[in-house]
């Protein structure tokens, strides 16, 4: 029987979107991929930290994509 994973993996990217009110990325081959974290703590501060760097620029977004629910939905 397989065990089930309760590691939490959290995906922190960003890039120019469409709509500063969408996550519809104008160009997703250049996504920023920041870095995947254990925590979500560190996601959010790295999230953050790539947020502020960009406040200047209404077309930059940064989200944080919890990869844990994709690899198991129905935990």
């Amino acid at each position: 029987m397989e065990e089930q994973s309760t590691q939490r993996l959290h995906l922190v990217m960003g890039g120019k979107v469409t709509d500063p009110r969408s996550t519809t990325f104008a160009d997703p081959e250049s996504i920023h991929v920041a870095g995947v974290y254990s925590s979500y703590d560190a996601a959010v501060e790295a999230w953050r930290a790539n947020a502020q760097r960009t406040v200047d620029d209404a077309e930059m977004k940064y989200v944080i994509v919890h990869i844990h629910k994709l690899l198991t939905p129905d935990a």
